[in-house]
């Protein structure tokens, strides 16, 4: 379902008036809409470890180089050297010092620091993306903006969960007439994914959505 589909349907569940372009979306209301659908779909994918999210990225570091740019848009979760694992370091000054603890990364300026090889190293990055949409091409991006934008969350889910949550913000009173309906498909929706979805059963991640 893309991004003004999603609209529609939150207009409809809103009692509001469908659209059937994306440049009639031009009220306040619409534009509170866009922004909460975005927040939304932000706050869903940031809150944990999700395993739509995981994402690897390899490169050559060349000999004699200790550092490279980073171009990881999102959380390393592991980095390999060769096969070998390396643990992130918070001490990014000992890597100038040559003093970093030994398998270990640090980050500085934008850059990733490594250690410096006398040959060429294969370096295999898993990381969790922070691009939380793709556009009608499939490709990554960081928001919602066009009409046919569509979120990154497993399309099963992305609908119950965005539309009953935007729904719930834009109004944002308990004592309206469907907001209990909307918090109970919000919340069901997420329990669903939570358990199709979860790399293992052991992890349980959670998602809270807060009231204004």
């Amino acid at each position: 379902m893309n991004f003004l589909e999603l609209i529609n349907k939150c207009l409809v569940e809103l009692n509001y008036k469908q659209v059937t372009d994306f440049s009639e979306l031009t009220k306040n209301e619409h534009k509170k809409l866009i922004n909460i659908l975005n927040v939304l779909n932000s706050e869903v994918c940031s809150s944990d470890r999700w395993s739509f999210l995981q994402r690897k990225k390899s490169f050559v570091l060349p000999k004699n180089t200790g550092e490279v740019e980073n171009t990881i848009n999102g959380k390393i979760e592991t980095l390999y050297i060769d096969g070998v694992k390396y643990n992130y370091c918070e001490d990014f000054e000992k890597f100038f010092q040559n003093s970093q603890p030994s398998n270990t990364y640090s980050f500085y300026d934008d850059k990733i620091l490594l250690p410096v090889f006398n040959q060429d190293k294969n370096v295999d990055i898993l990381y969790y993306t922070s691009n939380y949409a793709k556009d009608g091409e499939n490709n990554e991006k960081a928001v919602l903006e066009n009409y046919n934008d569509i979120s990154v969350i497993p399309a099963l889910f992305a609908e119950p969960i965005l539309v009953y949550g935007a729904c719930m913000r834009l109004k944002g009173n308990p004592q309206h007439i469907r907001f209990n309906y909307w918090l109970s498909m919000y919340k069901d929706a997420l329990a669903n994914m939570r358990s199709r979805i979860s790399c293992s059963a052991d992890y349980a991640p959670e998602v809270k959505i807060h009231r204004k």
